[in-house]
């Protein structure tokens, strides 16, 4: 990072601040900042990049464009939702109008916009979007392509959000059995699909099937990940709470002390 901001720096000094090569220091020095999680910095410095390419190139350059879709990111990592999917909804349109409803970058755009209205509780507006990505996707690349299974998990998890545990079912089992198909059981996307799908089970009040997936994502994580990820973490304490519904009371006071005690030496840790 450091040598970023001094090439950044440099090249303001000997282009002006309005140059192409020093938009695109600024540009990789913010998505450093993005990567660390340092929104506010990353947010000052895209900000800017987006105001001088609007000015420069136009405000449906794909460069512009690219930049106020990483803006937007990081409005949505902050939690500004509204200054997100203002955003968001320029980028989606100005690529419909330009590449077409069926590019890629523009599912990708309509996909984003369906994640922000995810996050606000939006979720009839949100479904209708992820519907059209998902049909789209699988005209374009297959059912099994990963960006396809992507958008199938975003729908199911809407869908999941709203209640309508049957229909999330139906997508997360496909999902599950592709990427156990495409990928291997041991897989992390493949995992991740397995918990969603426990988590419905829990919901519909089918704790024997959600058990028996949780477990195998439980073991699988501690032989992949480690008994101290944080992923590792969540299943077990998924658990516990399903041997709660099952009366299996020993068992899960059993897991929650462990984890208790993992996070407490993890926090003795990181003090030392």
């Amino acid at each position: 990072m450091k040598l970023q901001v001094q090439v950044m720096d440099m090249r303001k000094k000997l282009s002006g601040a309005e140059h192409p090569n020093t938009l695109i220091s600024m540009g990789n020095l913010a998505g450093t900042y993005y990567y660390q999680g340092k929104w506010n910095e990353a947010e000052k410095l895209e900000v800017q990049v987006m105001d001088m390419m609007q000015k420069l190139l136009g405000a449906d350059h794909p460069d512009t464009l690219t930049n106020m879709g990483n803006l937007a990111s990081t409005y949505h990592n902050q939690g500004k939702w509204n200054k997100a999917e203002q955003l968001q909804v320029q980028v989606m349109n100005m690529r419909k109008k330009l590449l077409g409803a069926e590019h890629p970058d523009t599912l990708t755009s309509i996909d984003n916009v369906a994640k922000t209205y995810h996050r606000q509780e939006r979720w009839n507006e949100a479904e209708q979007l992820q519907v059209q990505v998902m049909d789209m996707r699988k005209k374009l690349f297959g059912a099994e392509h990963p960006d396809t299974l992507t958008s199938m998990d975003n729908l199911a998890r809407t869908y999941h959000r709203q209640g309508r545990w049957n229909e999330a079912e139906q997508l997360q089992v496909q999902v599950m059995d592709m990427r156990r198909e495409l990928l291997g059981a041991e897989y992390p996307h493949t995992l991740t699909s397995m918990g969603h799908l426990a988590i419905t089970f829990y919901y519909q009040g089918r704790w024997n099937e959600s058990e028996q997936l949780e477990v195998q994502v439980m073991d699988m994580r501690k032989k992949l990940l480690g008994a101290v990820h944080p992923n590792t973490l969540i299943i077990m304490e998924n658990i516990a709470r399903t041997y709660h519904k099952l009366g299996r009371q020993d068992k899960a006071e059993q897991l929650e002390v462990e984890v208790m005690n993992i996070k407490k030496k993890i926090g003795r840790d990181s003090l030392q």
